[in-house]
């Protein structure tokens, strides 16, 4: 019997577990008997996602690999047991127990630590590090009950924090102290840019801020600044770094890089030729790396060795795409313009949000890396241009300018084999391919399952999608894009099928269009389509509404539900604001101002809703319908009405906009705005639709959206009438609600639109397919359709028997209570 080698692989973190992944579907996976040991009580997670956890996330959403497939692999894992010595002459780790364990080959992959600066009384209760599960689950409960946080830190770390800590309620203060955010990946220019958005969020950002001590003072901290600035804080969270955990290199003798970290060569060999050491641990030519990427490309190298094959590692490309606090930025290349007579290109933008630079070697004629920040879509094709060390165009200055998107049909197709799509598991198109078709794969989840593409950063999801695709339909094979098993049809489909049939009832669209009963998916799309095709009352399909829909109200976090008036343009009057105020007593309501220049009123009971809503229509309101897909608001400042820079009314335009688009229903929710001037104080930019006043006219802006992929809107018409806004917005609108997929925003139904926004205004403003006049007849009979749905149902007396918190009684539903906070009413939530 041969005796098989003993491999020890210490850390089981993202990387030590690729590793391990990588090595199990290898030859040399039959050589030898693991053992694995991680210092955490957890397998392997997503630590590149721990701000997930603050929003809907769970510790189980995270998990890489679950300890049963550890099992089916024949690994012996051992969590929550750190390694704490290691003896190479008798080539032995001794874990915590004081257990020693021999082994032939062995693995360090124990990562790093996170940096915290030498600072007098940092430390103790109320300073917390994010570098782990323990940590979020510390600083989640302890910020339940703070209000305000500093992060130390404006790195990719600390800026991660701060957006977890946001996400989680805190008023949050970043500091960093360099003189600007993200040093080693943005140049001044961009980092200012990202700097000014994310403090248009409502953060605080102090550069060069150099911390020296905090005081501790009563329940509180004060944290004082070199210069004499003192901060008071409820909490300090140290997101400043990291340093390689090389503790056990350094005791037994191992030689280490000049920053630290164990030194390694192109196969991942330390010092010692037995031990090997990767991902953040492991120093590289003089450098290491915080990235996952560069650590999954040491996996496969260290596997390579142990097949007896050629794969040396190189210096990798650490190119990122990152969305930090709602605003995309990416870096790549020789992003700092280090490489000698090198020169730059750069395009910035403002009022938009956007900066860009392309570094470029004019003589050699090739692009070097490059700055992106509000506007990272051309990332792809630009770092690929990098790697792949390609010509640059008779104009680069072309480059900074978005054309069509990298993920359309014929851009992949024209993509070489070798283009990295995935760079997480260096996954090109190629092997992606080969993998589609050798594994005769035809969704996403099998595609991810197989080359495990998309599970690192998630960054090229939308890229593996239309690769996919892109093959199958070369393949001949039918992409189903059905809605459901009930209806073979697409959302686009469905929505000309019931419009030709005439169809106001599910039950009528399901006896003529599909098959039995429907399910949860496709029983609200087809509400919201006659909803969108008739402006009828969406109770007279309550069967299949959601909840919100199904009461007219959004419902909230402890069973209540919430208020929401229209007020066009963001305009009411005194009686106006002494009626909401009347409401809000009565009926003991949480009043809170939303972004959309609306008073929200929370904490209404369901059997409420109705008497509520007969006070706010008796003193003029409508139903803001907050609660459907429809239009919410239309934004204004208050433009050439009374500011003096104003050059345009965009307080008349927003109401007027907001008035015929009140009771419209779409695909998904829409936002408008108007600003009266290049200032943009109404955010028209980030808009579903956006009008800027001009001295011309108006600037019509379309497929923007702040939600939960910021983009900035595409300029549709320049210098417009009020007129002509309004007729192309009219078609917009009506193109959009014909061709978009269920719960798509415009955004991105414009990025997937053939052409892109040279298309849309074929369409829209040159009227290329000559469908305009029939847009804007469809739009007409849909305002001349108005309704306030709540207005209309108290006017039907039956129906007001829904709203009711139990099938046979009127009693109150006493498990929803409240707590007061700051003089009103929030939710008190039963553990």
């Amino acid at each position: 019997m041969v005796r098989l080698s003993k491999l020890i692989v210490i850390g089981n973190g993202m990387v030590g577990a690729k590793f391990l992944d990588l090595l199990c579907q290898s030859p040399a996976r039959e050589l030898y008997e693991i053992q694995v040991f991680g210092a955490e009580p957890q397998p392997a997670y997503d630590r590149v996602a721990l701000s997930r956890l603050f929003a809907d996330a769970t510790p189980q959403d995270l998990e890489l690999y679950p300890t049963a497939w550890y099992k089916e692999q024949g690994i012996e894992l051992h969590l929550n047991c750190p390694i704490e010595r290691l003896d190479l002459i008798h080539k032995t780790v001794q874990s915590k127990e004081g257990i020693l364990h021999p082994y032939d080959k062995l693995v360090i992959a124990s990562g790093s630590k996170a940096f915290i600066p030498p600072v007098e009384g940092l430390s103790g209760e109320g300073v917390f590090t994010y570098r782990d599960l323990a940590d979020v689950d510390s600083i989640q409960t302890y910020g339940k009950k703070q209000k305000n946080a500093l992060v130390i830190g404006g790195g990719l770390l600390g800026l991660e924090a701060a957006k977890a800590l946001n996400d989680f309620g805190l008023t949050v203060t970043i500091l960093e102290a360099a003189p600007r955010l993200m040093p080693m990946q943005l140049d001044n220019e961009g980092a200012q840019e990202l700097q000014s958005q994310i403090e248009d969020l409502g953060l605080k950002v102090m550069t060069q801020a150099l911390s020296e001590r905090v005081e501790r003072e009563g329940a509180g901290l004060r944290l004082h600044l070199r210069g004499g600035k003192v901060l008071p804080t409820d909490m300090i969270v140290v997101s400043a770094g990291i340093r390689p955990q090389d503790e056990l290199a350094r005791q037994a003798g191992l030689a280490l890089g000049e920053r630290g970290g164990i030194k390694i060569d192109h196969n991942m060999q330390t010092s010692e030729p037995n031990v090997f050491a990767l991902g953040e641990v492991a120093s590289f030519a003089g450098q290491t790396f915080g990235l996952v990427a560069p650590g999954y490309q040491m996996a496969r190298a260290a596997v390579a060795v142990f097949n007896q094959e050629k794969s040396p590692f190189e210096l990798p490309n650490i190119s990122t795409k990152l969305k930090l606090l709602g605003v995309e930025v990416a870096s790549f290349g020789d992003a700092l313009e280090e490489t000698p007579g090198c020169d730059a290109l750069r395009l910035s933008n403002p009022a938009a949000g956007m900066y860009k630079k392309l570094v470029f070697h004019p003589e050699e004629n090739r692009l070097l890396g490059g700055v992106l920040v509000g506007d990272v879509s051309e990332f792809g094709k630009l770092s690929q241009l990098v790697q792949r060390e390609a010509a640059l165009p008779p104009k680069p200055e072309e480059l900074l300018f978005p054309t069509k998107s990298d993920s359309s049909p014929t851009s992949l197709a024209l993509l070489p084999s070798r283009t990295v799509i995935c760079n997480c598991e260096n996954l090109t198109k190629g092997k992606i391919i080969e993998t589609i078709r050798a594994q005769g794969i035809t969704n996403l989840a099998d595609l991810k399952k197989a080359t495990r593409g998309g599970t690192g950063c998630g960054g090229c999801s939308q890229l593996l999608t239309d690769l996919l695709n892109l093959e199958l339909e070369g393949q001949g094979v039918v992409v189903n894009k059905s809605l459901c098993e009930h209806f073979a049809y697409t959302r686009t489909e469905l929505y000309a099928e019931i419009k030709k049939g005439g169809y106001h009832l599910f039950s009528e669209v399901l006896s003529h269009l599909g098959s039995g009963k429907g399910c949860e998916v496709c029983k609200p799309v087809v509400a919201n389509l006659l909803a969108t095709l008739w402006n009828d009352s969406v109770m007279s399909n309550k069967e299949i509404q959601d909840t919100n829909d199904a009461f007219l109200a959004n419902i909230q976090v402890n069973g209540s539900y919430s208020v929401i008036p229209r007020m066009p343009g963001g305009e009411t009057t005194a009686e106006g604001l002494i009626a909401i105020g009347e409401v809000a007593k009565e009926f003991n309501l949480y009043v809170k101002l939303t972004g959309g220049e609306r008073i929200a009123l929370f904490g209404a009971s369901l059997e409420d809703l109705p008497k509520i809503w007969g006070r706010l229509i008796a003193a003029g309101f409508e139903s803001g319908h907050a609660y459907g897909k429809s239009l919410r608001t239309v934004k204004s400042c208050v433009g050439s009405t009374w500011c003096h820079l104003g050059v345009g009314d965009s307080l008349d335009m927003a109401v007027t906009l907001e008035n015929r688009y009140k009771s419209l229903r779409g695909p998904h929710k829409m936002k408008g705005a108007a600003s009266g001037c290049m200032r943009e104080c109404a955010e028209a930019n980030c808009k579903d639709f956006g009008l800027i006043a001009t001295e011309k006219g108006w600037n019509l802006f379309v497929g923007g959206n702040g939600g939960i992929k910021p983009q900035h809107g595409q300029l549709l018409a320049a210098d417009i009438t009020k007129e002509e806004a309004i007729r192309y917005i009219d078609r917009y609108l009506i193109y959009y609600f014909r061709t978009a997929d269920k719960l798509t925003r415009t955004s991105t139904w414009l990025s997937l639109l053939e052409g892109g926004i040279e298309r849309l205004k074929e369409i829209i403003v040159q009227d290329s397919l000559g469908i305009a006049a029939e847009l804007e007849a469809e739009m007409e009979r849909l305002v001349a359709n108005q309704h306030c749905e709540w207005k209309r149902l108290l006017a039907d007396p039956p129906k007001l028997s829904l709203f009711r918190p139990f099938l046979n009684s009127d009693d109150s539903d006493e498990s929803i209570r409240f707590q007061e906070k700051r003089s009103q009413v929030v939710p008190l939530l039963t553990p």
